[in-house]
């Protein structure tokens, strides 16, 4: 991956990349850091950081990456840029504050400081097979926990409860971190797809659960709706929507299709039924790596067609403000033989009586 940077950043014109944000960082070396930086040149490759790292970052690293701790960080920098005859260098500017920049600019004024936001991350979107396996992992772990909660969830229980005991479960089954703020809303509350959850019991009709691990780094995502209760037949028509929009998106993804297109084939089944129309207000899925949200995107504003090694969430949904939403929500990847589920969970309209 360091030579499909190299080779990004020959294309941009910039001789060497000055990396400080940790997803980078840890792309790029493999070794994860809160308090350092990452130097990409033409030849060489080095991880600075200090004496609380060092012995980690060197157990991991590759033997291409040198792992220092430079008694002076700016007059190392300021020496490689002088001795590899380095003229620009990027930065992150989605990432670094402007002051930092000042600060950079003033400090190596015989360098041309050039944006190089977005380099790191367009290797990125394209997953190895080492990559996808981790997802993989991260997602089996949502998996455990999804099965986990459908034989604990019962009416006593607070939305805080339930997200609490499927981020336990994961953190048990070996994930490091979460990969957001896990989501569990019910009843009225499940009308917004970014609800918190709340320290009141469930209440009747349906629970949304939003919720990922992540593993080594890498981030899954997955969302089930389940019905507190008995579902009537209004309830069940809106979940069989969201569930024959999601399958239809499923069945069209493919290496090459339109992000745009793609979204519409899940939107119009959903805007077909005018009680549904404009219900589904965000985009049908985002691409998922080291962050849970990434470009590309499938969005009715996107002009990207899929690749392979590229991963999305595909996450239809509908919304019906004050009375109750639902949403689906499987991680695919785009192989050369069609799409990879990563997302092994029942899709049944499931009953908790």
């Amino acid at each position: 991956m360091l030579n499909k940077v190299r080779q990004k950043l020959k294309e941009a014109g910039i001789d060497a990349l000055l990396s400080y944000d940790p997803l980078n960082q840890r792309y790029l070396t493999g070794f994860s850091f809160t308090d350092g930086a990452v130097l990409i040149t033409k030849e060489k490759a080095y991880l600075i950081t200090d004496f609380r790292y060092i012995e980690a970052a060197s157990n991991v690293i590759s033997e291409e990456i040198e792992a220092l701790i430079p008694s002076d960080r700016n007059a190392f920098f300021e020496e490689v840029f002088t001795s590899q005859g380095i003229k620009t260098v990027g930065f992150e500017g989605g990432f670094l504050p402007y002051g930092d920049y000042k600060r950079h600019v003033e400090r190596f004024d015989k360098v041309e400081f050039v944006d190089a936001n977005g380099i790191v991350e367009s290797v990125r979107q394209i997953k190895t097979e080492k990559e996808i396996a981790l997802m993989q992992k991260a997602q089996d772990i949502a998996d455990g926990a999804f099965s986990h909660i459908l034989g604990m969830i019962n009416p006593n229980m607070t939305e805080i409860d339930v997200a609490s005991e499927l981020e336990y479960y994961m953190r048990r089954a070996g994930a490091e971190a979460f990969s957001f703020e896990t989501i569990a809303v019910s009843g009225d509350a499940s009308a917004l797809p970014h609800g918190v959850p709340r320290n009141v019991k469930l209440k009747r009709g349906f629970l949304t659960m939003d919720f990922g691990a992540k593993y080594e780094g890498y981030c899954s995502d997955m969302t089930r709706t389940v019905v507190i209760g008995k579902a009537d037949e209004e309830m069940k028509k809106l979940y069989n929507t969201v569930l024959r929009a999601q399958l239809a998106a499923l069945d069209f993804i493919r290496e090459g299709v339109d992000c745009k297109e793609t979204d519409r084939v899940a939107r119009d089944i959903i805007d077909s039924y005018p009680e549904y129309k404009g219900k589904f207000g965000h985009s049908l899925g985002h691409s998922i790596g080291l962050f849970v949200h990434e470009s590309p995107a499938f969005s009715p504003r996107s002009d990207h067609k899929t690749r392979c090694g590229e991963i999305y969430s595909v996450e239809p949904g509908i919304y019906l403000a004050g009375k109750y939403g639902c949403r689906i929500e499987d991680m695919v990847a785009i192989r050369e033989d069609g799409v990879y589920n990563f997302t092994h969970s029942t899709k049944e309209l499931i009953e908790i009586l």
